[in-house]
């Protein structure tokens, strides 16, 4: 993977898709195991958007290593690096999720001859909840531990009262 994209690094790039698609990927999870209507018009988007939100996941922290060796160790970017490696098991379990609420409705959608348990869709609406909440705060926790990586010390906060002098 190159460093730099026109000039960008990689990683700036690769994981503000990342952090599009895969709270995007958590929230068609909820409509899909919880509302009915969206569950018939989304279909296999569900799953297939989860696979790429999980393919991200990986190339978001390749390009962010990439990046480390540019600028340097400190204590703000390893820990933005180890919340990092710890998003992939989220992004995974959301994608087996998303796959397993689509594999539920292709088998509704057969013949009554097969007939699912009562507790199948409880259990998988229980996993629904439990992946997007787990995804949805992992990457809320990286993103943080990553602007302030980005950000520490860069802006300067205005002093209170206003702030500039006046020119009276």
């Amino acid at each position: 993977m190159p460093e730099t994209v026109f000039g960008l690094p990689t990683h700036a790039i690769v994981v503000h898709a990342t952090v599009v698609l895969l709270p995007l990927a958590a929230l068609v999870v909820l409509l899909h195991a919880f509302w009915p209507a969206a569950r018939r018009r989304l279909g296999v988007v569900t799953p297939l958007l989860a696979g790429v939100a999980l393919v991200l996941v990986p190339l978001s922290t390749q390009s962010g290593e990439n990046l480390e060796h540019s600028v340097g160790r400190s204590a703000l970017v390893e820990r933005h690096a180890q919340l990092a490696d710890g998003m992939l098991p989220w992004a995974l379990g959301l994608f087996v999720v998303a796959a397993g609420l689509w594999l539920l409705d292709r088998r509704r959608s057969r013949p009554a001859s097969t007939t699912e348990p009562r507790w199948l869709p409880i259990v998988v609406s229980v996993l629904a909840v439990v992946a997007v909440a787990g995804t949805v705060q992992q990457i809320v926790r990286v993103g943080h531990a990553g602007a302030q990586a980005t950000w520490d010390g860069v802006l300067q906060t205005a002093p209170a009262g206003g702030g500039g002098q006046r020119g009276d």
